[in-house]
């Protein structure tokens, strides 16, 4: 693979994974999301993050995104609970002109007074909409029983804190933690190394200011809402995990390839294929840098859910039984998703960039042998649960 890395005098660290296709993917991100937030001012990252399209001191918002899409360019950004990133896909040769637009919006933020609170009544919208869709609300629910607050309250914020943000405060802090000395820029596609690095140096100068993490209190909760105007009840399982970091995070992946992830997997098929009491069974692996969760989403009835629940629990109990073929086409299923997923740039991006900000880039490049030399008592050993943590939307 060729892969290039390197420290700019700025602080900057810059990855790049060449491809010959003459395309590329580009990414700023700073160390600075939901978890670095006091409860007092939950949401401003993802704030921050909206704002930041609104427009520059010499572009407005409708300039930053024609001149991305008018080239055939995709612009985009997301704030996570260690980062915010912000990130482009255009034709190589169009690459420094989507770097002068995330430079621009970086360096020249304009936060004009009028899209300001506009932008706050469309993250309100925002809310809501994650709120009023019950998968996606109890995705929010479970994350409130797995950490204790301020972690554990939501990246977006709610209703009451991002209605008190103030302007004047937002560009404060803005400036405290956006200190391009921390941020890392990953590109992948068909680059001029040297060239992206000597710009990077040249626009971009560090100031003060490091985000830092709240403490991360874990908890073990269990809730169960009652919503009127629903049909079908919502269970999220869930259990703290080793982080990416931790040896054991293979043997989590492959884990969850066995139990969960797939219409081959032991509780597909005993849930929905043998007993036929979800159309939906969904697994996920949350982690960044300091934390990791595992859950298993069921959409099911409000009768059932005792059922599942219990089901769930065996699916675990029985990875016990779990043979030395079941591994081995466990770490295949791991493998070949990963493998896939490397075809698409982006995915790429983002997956260099947390590895750098959880151990570092290179450690990218080592899931296969990682995976390979997982074994059947860890796998068994890892299935062992004492705890954890359920949210159950039932209709009302």
């Amino acid at each position: 693979m060729n892969f290039q890395k390197k420290k700019l005098k700025n602080g900057i660290t810059v990855l790049h994974e060449q491809r010959d296709l003459p395309v590329v993917a580009v990414s700023i991100t700073n160390p600075f999301g939901g978890a670095c937030e006091e409860s007092e001012i939950k949401g401003i990252a993802h704030v921050i993050e909206h704002l930041l399209f609104t427009g520059t001191k010499t572009r407005t918002h409708e300039d930053i995104s024609r001149e991305i899409e008018k080239k055939g360019g995709i612009l985009n950004a997301f704030t996570a609970q260690q980062v915010t990133s912000f990130w482009f896909k255009l034709p190589s040769e169009h690459i420094f002109a989507g770097l002068d637009i995330l430079t621009d919006m970086l360096n020249n933020p304009a936060f004009p007074k009028e899209k300001f609170e506009k932008e706050k009544k469309v993250i309100l919208e925002e809310i809501k909409m994650y709120h009023d869709n019950p998968r996606m609300s109890i995705m929010e629910q479970i994350e409130k029983n797995l950490y204790d607050k301020p972690f554990g309250e939501l990246i977006i914020g709610s209703k009451e804190t991002v209605s008190a943000i103030d302007r004047d405060f937002l560009m404060k802090y803005f400036k405290k933690m956006y200190n391009p000395k921390n941020f890392i820029v990953t590109l992948v596609g068909k680059a001029d190394f040297k060239k992206v690095c000597d710009y990077l140096e040249k626009n971009f100068h560090p100031s003060d200011g490091t985000p830092e993490i709240k403490p991360i209190k874990k908890l073990n909760k269990e809730t169960t809402e009652a919503r009127p105007g629903i049909d079908q009840a919502h269970l999220v399982f869930a259990v703290h995990a080793p982080k990416a970091s931790h040896p054991d995070y293979p043997a989590l992946e492959v884990l969850d390839a066995y139990l969960a992830d797939g219409m081959s997997s032991k509780l597909f098929l005993e849930i929905r294929e043998k007993r036929g009491l979800a159309y939906a069974v969904k697994s996920d692996i949350e982690t960044e840098k300091d934390y990791s969760h595992y859950t298993i989403y069921v959409g099911t009835t409000k009768q059932a859910i005792p059922e599942v629940k219990k089901l769930i629990l065996e699916g675990f109990e029985d990875v016990k039984n779990m043979t030395e073929k079941d591994l081995e086409e466990a770490k295949e299923r791991v493998i070949g998703l990963n493998r896939i997923s490397k075809e698409e740039s982006v995915n790429v991006m983002s997956e260099l960039m947390f590895a750098e900000l959880t151990t570092k880039a290179e450690d990218y490049y080592t899931q296969e042998k990682k995976i390979n030399a997982v074994d059947l008592e860890q796998v068994k050993s890892l299935a062992k649960i004492n705890s954890y943590s359920a949210a159950v939307i039932v209709p009302k």
